[in-house]
C-alpha cells in the first residue's frame, strides 16, 4: 500500500512538472490562457487552421520542455570526474562509520566532497562548476574562513582547552621527539621542490608531514592560495593539501604500526619507562604563559596558531574560567570542525581536484608522514645512546612526535601492549604528541617567515 501511494504521488508530481514545463516553454500560450481565457477547443481550432494538430503541438512543446529540464539536471551534466569524487566522498564516510577512522573529520569532509561535486547547469555548452566558488553563495561565505585562515586558530583554541601538558612538563626531554618528527616536513619541502612545485607551494605540501590538518590548512591558505606569494605565482592547493593531511591523520592506525615495528626490536619495545612525576598547579599555569612567549618569539608567524593554543590552555588551567574553557573545547571546536570539514570537502570539485598536482601531493604527503614517524622513532633510539638503562626511552614513544593528537599516542599504547600487556605507554606518548602540535606550528611559522 505504501509503495502504491508513493507511485501515485510520483505520478502526480510528474504530471504537474510536465504541465509546468509546457507553460514555461510556451509563455505566449500562458499569456493567452491567463488574459483571454481561451478554451482548449479554440486553441485546437487555431492549430488546425495552421495545419498543426493540438496534440502534436502539445507533445512537441512538452518534449522540448522536458529536454531543457533534463539539460539542467545533474544527471545530464555529471562528468566522470564528478562521479569519481562522489565515490571518494562516500568512501570517506564509509571509513568513518565502519572503522571509526576520525569520524568527526571524515564525515563532514566526505559529505562536503559529495556536495561539491553535484554538477551545476550548462551555459552555452560549458559545464559550470559553481557551488562553493560562486560569489555570494552560502558555501562561498563559509569557505571564507578557510581561505583567510580563520578556522585553524579557532581549532587550536579548542585543542588548547582540552590538552593536558602534564606529561610534557614532567619529562621535558620528550619534547625533543616532537621536534625530531618534524624532519618529515623539511625533507618533503625539498622533495616537492624537486618534482616541480615552487617554494611557497612546496612549503605548504611539506607541512602535511606534521599530521596536523589545521596547520596544513592555515599554511596553505597563506602560501598556496592561487595568488602571488614571494614573487611566485601559486596554484590553489588548499583542497588537496587539506584532504591529504586529514586523510593521513585518519589513517594513523594503519600507517604507523608497520614503521614502528620495522625500526624497533622486540627488546626495545619491552622497555619500561619511569612513571611521570606529579605536576603542580603552578607549573600547569606557568607552562602555557612561558610557552606562548618563548615559541612566538622564536616563530612570530605561528602566533595565530600558538597564541590560540596556549590561550585555550590558560583558560583550562587557570581554574577560574571553566565556562569559557568548556565552550572552547566543546561547542566552539565542534561548530568549527563542522564548517571546516564541510567547506574543505566541498572545495574539492573534480575539475579543481583531479589534477596531476593532487596526485603528487598525496604521494609526497604519504612519504612526509612516514618520514616523520620514522624520524621520531630513530631519534628516541639515538637518545638512548646517552641515557642510562633506567632512564631509557621506549622508541615506540617517538612515533607520537607527529601531532595527530591523541591518535598517535593511542597507537603507541596499542603497540606497547602487544609486546607487553602490562606496559602502558600512553602517558609517556602524550608528551611528544602535544610537543608535535607545538613543533608543527613552529615549523609552519618558520616557513611563513621565509616564504611570505
Amino acid at each position: 500500500m505504501g509503495l502504491q501511494k508513493a507511485f501515485t504521488v510520483f505520478g502526480i508530481l510528474a504530471l504537474l512538472t510536465l504541465l509546468n514545463l509546457l507553460v514555461v516553454t510556451n509563455p505566449g500560450m500562458a499569456e493567452k490562457v491567463g488574459n483571454e481565457n481561451i478554451s482548449s477547443q479554440n486553441i485546437a481550432k487555431n492549430n488546425q487552421d495552421a495545419d498543426v494538430p493540438f496534440f502534436a503541438f502539445a507533445m512537441e512543446k512538452s518534449i522540448e520542455g522536458l529536454t531543457k529540464f533534463l539539460s539542467f539536471t545533474g544527471f545530464r551534466n555529471a562528468t566522470l570526474g564528478n562521479i569519481m569524487m562522489i565515490i571518494v566522498g562516500l568512501f570517506f564516510m564509509f571509513l568513518a562509520i565502519r572503522y571509526d577512522y576520525e569520524p568527526l573529520l571524515l564525515i563532514p569532509i566526505g559529505t562536503g566532497v559529495v556536495i561539491g561535486n553535484i554538477p551545476f547547469f550548462q551555459d552555452g555548452g560549458v559545464n559550470l562548476q559553481l557551488g562553493i566558488y560562486q560569489d555570494g553563495s552560502v558555501l562561498n561565505y563559509l569557505y571564507y574562513g578557510v581561505t583567510k585562515g580563520i578556522y585553524p586558530p579557532l581549532i587550536f583554541l579548542g585543542i588548547g582547552a582540552m590538552t593536558d601538558f602534564s606529561s610534557l612538563i614532567s619529562n621535558p626531554r620528550l619534547m625533543l621527539l616532537g621536534a625530531a618528527a618534524q624532519v618529515g616536513i623539511f625533507l618533503t619541502f625539498i622533495g616537492a621542490l624537486y618534482v616541480g612545485f615552487n617554494m611557497p607551494e612546496a612549503g605548504s605540501i611539506g607541512i602535511i608531514g606534521g599530521a596536523d590538518g589545521p596547520t596544513a590548512i592555515f599554511l596553505s591558505s597563506k602560501l598556496a592560495n592561487g595568488g602571488i606569494v614571494h614573487g611566485y605565482e601559486t596554484k590553489n592547493l588548499i583542497g588537496p593539501i587539506a584532504i591529504a593531511a586529514y586523510s593521513y591523520m585518519a589513517l594513523v592506525p594503519v600507517i604507523q604500526p608497520p614503521i614502528m615495528r620495522l625500526l624497533t626490536s622486540k627488546k626495545e619495545r619491552l622497555i619500561r619507562m619511569k612513571p611521570p612525576r606529579s605536576v603542580s598547579k603552578l607549573e600547569k599555569i606557568l607552562f602555557p604563559i612561558v610557552g606562548l612567549i618563548l615559541t612566538t618569539f622564536i616563530s612570530p608567524g605561528a602566533l595565530p596558531l600558538l597564541g590560540m593554543l596556549f590561550f585555550g590552555n590558560i583558560l583550562k588551567e587557570s581554574g577560574v574560567t571553566k565556562r569559557l574553557a568548556d565552550t572552547a573545547r566543546n561547542s566552539l571546536i565542534d561548530i568549527v570542525t563542522i564548517l571546516l570539514g564541510l567547506t574543505v570537502g566541498a572545495s574539492t570539485q573534480a575539475d579543481v581536484f583531479l589534477t596531476p598536482d593532487s596526485i603528487l601531493i598525496f604521494i609526497l604527503g604519504a612519504l612526509s608522514f612516514m618520514v616523520a614517524t620514522a624520524g621520531g622513532v630513530l631519534f628516541a633510539k639515538f637518545m638512548n645512546l646517552f641515557l642510562s638503562k633506567e632512564n631509557s626511552i621506549n622508541p615506540l614513544v617517538g612515533a607520537a612526535g607527529v601531532s595527530a593528537v591523541p591518535d598517535s599516542a593511542r597507537v603507541v599504547q596499542m603497540e606497547g601492549l602487544k609486546s607487553d600487556p602490562t606496559n602502558h605507554l600512553l602517558m609517556h606518548a602524550m608528551a611528544p604528541n602535544v610537543a608535535g602540535v607545538i613543533g608543527s606550528a613552529v615549523a609552519a611559522g618558520i616557513m611563513m617567515s621565509f616564504l611570505l
